[in-house]
């Protein structure tokens, strides 16, 4: 049965002024309760319906306050020095987007923070700080998927290791912007990484999307400014640092959504690929920046230009682009990608078998993944910030994809690094923190085995991923200088190919055979 507010064969009440899920009932069913963020609500059954034995003559309003059961924890921060000696640090702390290089590099770590960076000899090294020797290797900051998906959970529990989200870490995403996810299971997730219970990268998300077309569950019914208002607070209360504007029909719907998340100091992604007249006035009314391509194969120079006047940035998720094959079937189509030892690391190979074995193939010309890189890179030329946005398709193997299919699209490799960490970090709003190698930034880095910048496809190569100041070493994903180790994984018991046992170097070896052999 649908219940609807004016119904009239069932006695229909509105308990809540505010938003709220999980509706549980009381022991005596006299009262129920439900929940939005960290606030409690509760009706009685008396104050909701007349006819209710003890119920007043005037019922009060729905309720509008709640009990507060949020509380307040420590970030998780390791203490001491680590310092990366001897690689080569592309910093992308140029300010001027001009290329900087330390060759014979230090990057220097207190706590959590980057203390200092600059050439071997330049920089003091405590003597009892960690060292770790990067010499052959190049250090670049941690990845940033400004479009990321997949589960953080199942029915509300997090699971206390994600193997999708450590295969991310292992890849050197350290950090993630989910634009749809379901809200309580994504800010659970967010909390306890940074409370250090969970390996994971960073999370941000806009939670669950204002849907505006028909979905249970999704559908955001938007009719003025007060409702677009209460969308947003709802969703910010729960933990969201923007929201994603998904089929609202009119165009004055999406505005109001504007207008109410600028004044909640949120940002606003709409989702792209519908009808180009329709990204262009995202474009123009003010939005934070388009998910997914424009769905058309090159924009003219009025586009151009009309962009290049905007702050509108651009994640176009290449491997999922429109108007053709995608740069995900391309990758499966030219790559056994189900033999990649460091994907099958973290990833089950069973997840594997219905896309990466069973895939499509077709001559180079028919991808148009390309075709939506090259005119990303004529937008990058021309001002637009471009980013990186892997879509969940491949856990972490997936951002790699996205570089690299930005060279195909005539990017340079060290413009795909900026698109992958600096340019999405400053898209997000988390410039000051995340996105470059300088004194004072969180220290989030990727040690890379080979020259990133004359080869893009050594990006997947990782070694070390440095996230938040703790060192993992990407073949076992233990943290370097810990003795706790990571548990194997369920597929890991029952494959004989790969066991947490194997060594570093075991791993390695199979992943430099993958890359020349493939």
């Amino acid at each position: 049965m649908c219940i609807r507010d004016s119904m009239t064969s069932l006695p229909v009440t509105q308990l809540s002024s505010r938003a709220g899920e999980y509706l549980t009932w009381s022991p005596d069913n006299r009262t129920l309760s439900w929940f939005n963020g960290p606030t409690l609500f509760s009706r009685s059954l008396d104050e909701a319906f007349a006819f209710v034995d003890g119920a007043a003559e005037m019922l009060p309003e729905p309720v509008a306050e709640g009990m507060d059961l949020s509380f307040t924890t420590k970030a998780d921060k390791p203490s001491g020095y680590k310092a990366l000696v001897g690689g080569k640090v592309v910093t992308m702390r140029d300010a001027d987007n001009t290329q900087e290089v330390i060759e014979d590099g230090v990057v220097l770590i207190k706590d959590n923070r980057i203390e200092a960076v600059g050439k071997r000899g330049d920089v003091t090294i405590p003597d009892d700080a960690m060292k770790i020797d990067t010499t052959g290797k190049t250090i670049i900051p941690g990845l940033v998927d400004a479009h990321a998906h997949g589960s953080q959970g199942r029915n509300e529990i997090i699971p206390q290791q994600n193997w999708s989200q450590y295969s991310n870490v292992s890849f050197g995403v350290t950090t993630i912007h989910d634009p749809s996810n379901d809200t309580t299971e994504i800010f659970a997730a967010a909390e306890l990484q940074r409370k250090g219970d969970i390996v994971a990268p960073r999370i941000y998300s806009t939670g669950t999307i204002l849907y505006g077309a028909e979905g249970l569950g999704y559908k955001a019914i938007i009719n003025n400014y007060e409702d677009a208002y209460f969308h947003v607070e709802r969703l910010k209360e729960a933990g969201a640092i923007s929201v994603k504007s998904y089929n609202q029909p009119r165009r004055d719907q999406r505005q109001q959504v504007l207008w109410a998340a600028k004044n909640q100091e949120m940002m606003v992604v709409p989702e792209g690929g519908g009808k180009l007249q329709q990204n262009l006035t995202m474009l123009v009314d003010g939005h934070t920046g388009l998910e997914h391509s424009i769905p058309v194969e090159k924009g003219y120079s009025d586009v151009t230009q009309l962009w290049k006047a905007t702050e509108f940035g651009y994640t176009p998720t290449f491997v999922v682009s429109y108007g053709g094959m995608m740069g995900e079937e391309y990758w499966y189509d030219k790559t056994e990608v189900w033999k990649n030892p460091r994907l099958l690391r973290y990833t089950p190979s069973t997840i594997l078998d219905s896309r990466a074995i069973r895939r499509p193939t077709a001559p180079e010309n028919q991808y148009n993944h390309q075709n939506v890189a090259s005119y990303a890179k004529e937008l990058r030329d021309n001002g637009v910030s471009v980013h990186i946005g892997a879509h969940g398709q491949r856990e972490g193997l997936a951002a790699h994809w996205e570089l690299w299919i930005m060279e195909q699209g005539g990017f340079t490799p060290w413009e795909a690094l900026r698109g992958g960490t600096i340019d999405g970090a400053k898209h997000l709003g988390m410039g000051k923190d995340l996105g470059s190698i300088e004194k004072g930034k969180l220290a989030d880095l990727v040690v890379i085995d080979g020259d990133v910048l004359s080869d893009i496809r050594k990006s997947e190569f990782v070694e070390y991923t440095v996230l938040n100041g703790r060192v993992y070493e990407s073949a076992t994903m233990n943290e370097v200088g810990s003795k706790k180790k990571r548990k194997p994984f369920f597929f890991e018991q029952d494959n004989a190919t790969f066991m947490p046992q194997q060594t570093a170097d075991d791993v390695e070896a199979k992943a430099h055979h993958y890359h020349w052999e493939h």
